[in-house]
């Protein structure tokens, strides 16, 4: 018996989130033992070159020594206290100001900070309907599971069962990257939109950057109608630079939610924003939010240690993202001289490979279109190259900055054999 088949008789699919299954690319998932550097190491023995990273907080890579020995003290302080500890004062202090902004609460997860985030725009603006984006996943929520990314898009799976309608019926879908459609929702639903969130850049239907001045434009149409706009920066903060990509578009939101990286690889999430919106939180305000497990001094103490390490070393950022652009060239060149129907889609140090014709990625109507057979045999050709890559196509791949020339040299080969092996067995298909 299999170490999956085992898990399936405990855990529901043998997994405890649904991308782990490694459905999509029809095949066994790998169980990792430990991690060092660049590389992953299964249960069965194998050394993989790491292109999940934990999908995404693994900047450095796994086991930093510098920060695991930091690690190994904060375990004999304590886990847990359920009350307040310094590290959250110091944690919050450091991300309000690496933000700019003026509040931060700590909570467990990216769905927890996301959901917060949206009942806080409703208590602060008095109003229940929201706007979301096709292909964006915000977490698994009940009122944003309504064409969310993520696995939900892997599966094809569009709303989940064991929501009421009731609890979507304000949950409003755009097209993301078309101004023009979010423009005629907001109209439609005159002062009624709490909120609008968004991906500011999407790393749950692949990797899709917003189009030259979406962001701004969306920031305009929410002020002048009285939305707060929130980011959802759970994938994005602190991995495409330090802070939030708001700099990036040199616009503010009102909100922003965070996860991943703050929390040192631990289960963390955040939101923040302005002072008279966060002061809205209990037990200031009417708007209620609580955790026993916010903020616990573990997972606070790590973050900061990676933080602080990233404020420190600001040439990491730069060199995550020359890496990412030396894949994203090497497997275009690979792709022309194939002769293959693929585009590579890059923002910073995320990067993702799609199989099929496309003129463009910029929404979920192109990146739905992508051949998702062909992805699996990609996949499988590569991780017996042991190059492991997200198992499912609408996943990103991210870059740490433990992977040295070696390793993107080595990748960019594989890739063009790997290419050529999908080529010839579609070929042979026909």
């Amino acid at each position: 018996m299999t170490l999956f088949d085992e898990a399936k008789k405990y855990i529901p699919g043998g997994v405890n989130s649904p991308v782990r299954a490694f459905n999509s690319v029809h095949r066994d998932p790998i169980f990792a033992k430990y991690g060092k550097g660049p590389y992953i190491y299964d249960e069965d023995g194998n050394k993989y070159i790491d292109y999940i990273n934990s999908w995404g907080p693994l900047i450095l890579g796994h086991s930093n020594e510098k920060l695991i020995e930091k690690a190994k003290t904060y375990l004999e302080e304590g886990l847990s206290f359920g009350l307040p500890t310094k590290i959250e004062v110091d944690i919050a202090k450091f991300l309000t100001d690496a933000i700019g902004t003026d509040m931060i609460r700590m909570v467990n997860s990216g769905t927890e900070a996301t959901m917060s985030a949206i009942r806080l725009a409703r208590g602060f603006t008095g109003r229940n309907k929201i706007i979301k984006f096709e292909g964006c996943y915000h977490g698994h929520s009940d009122a944003l599971l309504v064409k969310s990314g993520s696995g939900t898009l892997t599966y094809n799976i569009q709303t989940s069962s064991g929501v009421p309608k009731d609890v979507t019926k304000d949950t409003l879908v755009c097209k993301y990257n078309d101004i023009e459609n979010v423009k005629e929702v907001i109209s439609n639903n005159k002062d009624e939109i709490a909120c609008v969130i968004i991906e500011p850049v999407c790393g749950n239907m692949g990797v899709v950057s917003p189009r030259e001045g979406f962001i701004k434009d969306l920031r305009k149409v929410t002020e002048e109608e009285g939305i707060l706009l929130i980011f959802d920066e759970v994938i994005t903060g602190f991995r495409c630079k330090f802070g939030s990509v708001k700099d990036i578009f040199k616009i503010e939101p009102d909100l922003y939610c965070f996860g991943k990286i703050i929390g040192g690889g631990l289960p963390v999430g955040a939101f923040a924003g302005k002072r008279e919106i966060m002061e809205r939180l209990s037990p200031l305000g009417d708007v209620y939010q609580a955790g026993t497990l916010s903020g616990n001094p573990l997972a606070m103490k790590m973050g900061l240690d990676i933080l602080s390490e990233l404020k420190e070393n600001p040439d990491i950022y730069e060199r995550l993202e020359n890496n990412a652009k030396l894949l994203e060239e090497g497997f275009t060149d690979n792709i022309k001289s194939l002769g293959i129907d693929a585009k590579v889609s890059r923002f910073k140090s995320m990067i993702c490979l799609f199989f099929g014709k496309f003129d463009k990625i910029e929404s979920y109507d192109d990146v739905k279109n992508a051949d998702t057979g062909a992805y699996e045999k990609y996949f499988s050709y590569m991780l017996k190259e042991k190059i492991l890559l997200p198992p499912a196509q609408f996943e990103a791949m991210f870059m740490s900055n433990a992977q040295n020339d070696e390793i993107i040299n080595y990748t960019i080969e594989k890739n063009k054999e790997a290419l050529a092996f999908v080529k010839e067995n579609l070929s042979s298909q026909i």
